[in-house]
């Protein structure tokens, strides 16, 4: 009986991909799971001819390119990291394609927060945010002390700017596109919107309230939360766990330098045993009602990477969403069995896919 293939779509410059060590995992897993996985490109497809030359690990643990089945299914996680053109030329890709895919593109992040703040259930978790123009941005620093300005696209917290009111006027801490700190300082909001002009050019930002997450001083904490497709086609949270980043630091994230704890150990000690466990399932109600809105609203999804913020008298913020989430919290956890299902579950679930489609076709 032939197997099942699967395909991983990704960026790739020669043998060189975006995420080669969780790539790797994937094929791995997915000859434990007794199916065929591969990465590609939009370069490596000829759709006419249905050729398709992919990427695998030879016994060595070497990439090797040969040519592949076409896929039973596809998982996309074609990271916008690249060069616009690069980009525009993957969403043409995806649109062209006749694969059937685990998983749809959904919007940038001002478009996910308009989908989730029609649900009336969502607006309590979610923060104050705006599309960034010089007037929202002093209307926000107005009525909160702090604020962040992010790219619509960004990822991993690249390009993220946080400003905050002090007692000489405003600080604001930033992280550019190649993950190097900024720090500047000014003494009226005049010179900082020009500043901030600058620092966003052309791209689209929002203005986001920020939030107060001081609770392990001296630094800010967050959660982030991995939500699955599981085998059976049903969302199911795979995990979580807290993220404390650096002091004075703009983001929280581990790229950042953000170190990984359990949440019970890290919550705990601040709100006890009961309040802890409402949060934890607060948390994951918020995850659910999160998966269920993009879903409605975007079609079809694998998974979901959620940054939940938890202030000091314990409301629920969520800050952010990653349709194509890293897992590499759980390692640094040292839960090797939830890091592993949380490779599994896209697997799983596209094994899902298959099937379904096979019996109705």
């Amino acid at each position: 009986m032939k197997k099942v293939h699967i395909g991983i779509l990704t960026w790739r410059n020669g043998k060189r991909f975006a995420e080669p060590g969780y790539f790797s995992r994937l094929i791995k897993e997915g000859r434990r799971l007794g199916c065929v996985v591969f990465m590609f490109s939009p370069q490596d497809v000829i759709i006419p001819r249905q050729i398709l030359c992919g990427y695998a690990l030879d016994s060595h643990g070497d990439w090797q390119v040969k040519e592949f089945d076409w896929p039973d299914a596809v998982i996309d996680r074609y990271r916008n990291l690249n060069p616009q053109d690069a980009f525009r030329k993957y969403a043409v890709f995806r649109e062209q394609t006749p694969f059937l895919y685990a998983n749809n593109r959904i919007g940038n992040k001002w478009t996910v927060f308009e989908a989730l703040h029609k649900d009336e259930r969502m607006r309590r978790w979610l923060p104050e945010t705006k599309v960034y123009h010089p007037d929202n941005l002093r209307d926000m620093l107005a009525r909160h002390s702090t604020v962040y300005v992010k790219p619509v696209n960004g990822t991993g917290g690249r390009g993220i700017l946080r400003i905050e009111r002090i007692t000489a006027g405003y600080l604001a801490l930033g992280h550019t596109r190649q993950r190097n700190r900024k720090r500047a300082d000014f003494r009226s909001e005049v010179f900082l919107v020009k500043w901030v002009k600058r620092w966003v050019k052309e791209q689209t930002h929002i203005v986001q309230q920020g939030l107060n997450l001081s609770i392990a001083p001296p630094s800010n904490a967050d959660m982030r939360l991995l939500i699955q497709k599981n085998g059976l086609g049903t969302w199911s949270v795979t995990g979580f766990g807290m993220r404390v980043g650096q002091p004075s630091a703009a983001i929280n994230n581990l790229h950042g330098g953000g170190k990984a704890i359990p949440a019970g150990s890290l919550l705990t000690p601040i709100f006890g045993v009961a309040q802890t466990e409402s949060i934890l399932q607060e948390c994951q109600r918020l995850a659910h009602i999160t998966a269920e809105n993009l879903e409605n609203r975007y079609g079809r999804l694998i998974e979901l990477g959620l940054d939940i913020g938890i202030d000091p008298a314990g409301q629920i913020w969520l800050i952010e969403v990653n349709p194509k989430p890293g897992r590499d919290i759980f390692r640094q956890l040292g839960k090797p069995d939830v890091y592993r299902q949380s490779v599994r579950s896209p697997l799983q679930y596209a094994l899902h896919l298959v099937q379904e489609h096979t019996a109705s076709s």
